[in-house]
């Protein structure tokens, strides 16, 4: 786990002001293949083993593409957000921007590479924004478990299909 604060206290002709920003990554190793684990979180429409969202509006199959806008549900409170999808590289790289609410940024970026060792999931948040500090308090523990259910997600899947 990496984690990265910065506070910036600004003194300009309007007054004092401040921007937080937190970047945090949460790093797992998977026994399931980068292919298994990819088709998992690409399929926008199924979200069951997330632990932030509860459905998105996206049909199942639906897979991510850069640019693709769909509304998804969270856990902690039943308000719809937007997600943005900025960038998508097959097999390795899916970047999103969740906008929820003014006063705070969140980007999510998920990566996924095969090594010697097994497969490497990585789950990165970025917070920025003056209530950043307020929102991560609210998802810290569970976005703490975001890359190790995908992985187990994946694993099942991947069972199953031996089985």
């Amino acid at each position: 786990m990496i984690l990265n604060f910065s506070f910036k206290f600004i003194v300009g002709r309007k007054g004092f002001s401040f921007r937080f920003s937190l970047a945090r990554t949460y790093r797992v190793v998977s026994s399931a293949s980068v292919d298994v684990l990819w088709e998992k979180l690409i399929n926008l429409g199924d979200v069951s083993w997330h632990p932030l969202l509860t459905s998105t509006n996206v049909p199942r199959g639906l897979i991510a593409k850069p640019g693709l806008i769909y509304n998804a549900v969270t856990r902690l409170m039943p308000i719809p957000i937007r997600v943005f999808v900025e960038r998508v590289r097959p097999c390795e790289l899916l970047s999103a921007r969740v906008l929820a609410i003014p006063g705070v940024e969140k980007r999510v970026t998920y990566q996924v590479e095969s090594t010697v060792c097994g497969t490497y999931v990585s789950y990165s948040v970025t917070l920025r924004g003056w209530l950043s500090p307020l929102i991560w308090w609210m998802i810290r523990s569970s976005s703490a478990r975001v890359a190790a259910e995908l992985a187990s997600a994946a694993e099942q899947v991947s069972l199953q299909a031996q089985g």
